[in-house]
């Protein structure tokens, strides 16, 4: 029976073989994908339990829960992203592919986290880049009002809640960027000098250091 049934083995091998060969793959690629998946996973592993790290969580089985679901929202991303990139979807269906995920992402984080821990989350998913600049902002000019301190974090927020979802850290990136230049059109027809206000923060900063 054997040595019958294994020329039936051999030609199922050959057939598989020929509809790689035929369809322009070869197993190199097939190893390089599963390499390629096998090191991006645990990129984003080593990217979630980092921000997970920072939220002091005290249940062990909470925070690895908080890990997997912020390593998949990755992964989701990185899906939708490939399949815009290959053709497979159009920009705008990949943009409303992003936009569906965004609320159950949140979702789920909420059942283990408080609002500040969310929080927390989406600062680590864009490399605490709203603090930082609210901060700046405030620190390049002690006059601003409450008012446009308030408005100033409104539009910081909105870039974040952009930037999360975004596919690198130079689109990241590009959203504070873009939400910054709003900023300072608002500053500069409230008659501040932003470019002389930058110059004299710099100024401060430098003195700062000499102390």
């Amino acid at each position: 029976m054997q040595y019958i049934m294994l020329p039936y083995y051999m030609n199922q091998i050959r057939t598989y073989l020929l509809i790689i060969i035929l369809s322009g793959l070869s197993l190199s690629s097939f190893s390089q994908s599963a390499a390629e998946t096998a090191a991006y996973q645990k990129t984003v592993q080593q990217r979630a339990v980092k921000i997970v790290g920072k939220l002091g969580i005290t249940d062990s089985a909470a925070a690895i829960r908080v890990r997997d679901i912020i390593a998949v929202h990755y992964s989701e991303l990185n899906t939708i992203y490939t399949k815009r990139d290959s053709g497979k979807l159009s920009p705008a269906n990949a943009d409303s592919a992003v936009s569906r995920l965004h609320r159950p992402f949140l979702a789920k984080l909420a059942a283990d986290l408080n609002a500040d821990q969310i929080v927390q989350v989406k600062d680590g998913l864009t490399y605490g880049v709203l603090p930082i600049t609210y901060t700046a902002y405030q620190d390049m000019l002690p006059q601003l009002s409450t008012e446009q301190k308030n408005q100033i974090l409104i539009w910081l927020t909105e870039a974040r809640e952009q930037a999360m979802d975004a596919e690198s850290s130079e689109k990241k990136h590009g959203w504070f960027k873009k939400y910054k230049g709003r900023i300072n059109n608002y500053l500069s027809a409230a008659g501040i000098d932003m470019k002389k206000e930058g110059e004299a923060w710099q100024e401060r900063i430098r003195a700062r250091a000499k102390k």
